[in-house]
């Protein structure tokens, strides 16, 4: 079974490499549980279950195009992990080219990645 600092490693490693979805098909539990900090277009904040989080997968890449990711972590205690992440972005349907900055905590439960959340770098206000 995997420890989870050799998850978060993996995971990292993925991530570095914009393996989204090799991610999902190798460290992510069955009932895994995924939350962003809102929700998005025809998109709950919280979805439970791989095929959901596949879903908003195949989504982000469908609609986004990713010029760099720049990922850093992770950060490993116990079973819990961080990784951050400075995304440059552009969505393709309007063209808005945007720097994108959060973490992703992870929980690791029996060798598999069974909770995520994201939590976005707060914005300076004007």
């Amino acid at each position: 079974m995997n420890t989870t600092e050799e998850v978060a490693t993996k995971l990292a490693e993925y991530c570095r490499k914009s393996e989204w979805r090799k991610a999902l098909d190798d460290l992510y539990a069955n009932d895994i549980v995924s939350v962003e900090a809102h929700a998005m277009e025809n998109m709950p904040a919280e979805m439970r279950g791989i095929d959901q989080v596949r879903g908003k997968t195949d989504w982000w890449e469908k609609n986004m195009e990713v010029h760099s990711a720049n990922v850093t972590g992770p950060f490993v205690a116990r079973d819990t992990f961080v990784v951050g992440f400075d995304i440059d972005v552009t969505e393709k349907a309007s063209g808005k080219r945007m720097q994108l900055s959060e973490v992703g905590i992870y929980k690791v439960k029996d060798g598999k990645v069974a909770h995520e959340e994201f939590l976005p770098l707060a914005q300076k206000k004007q």
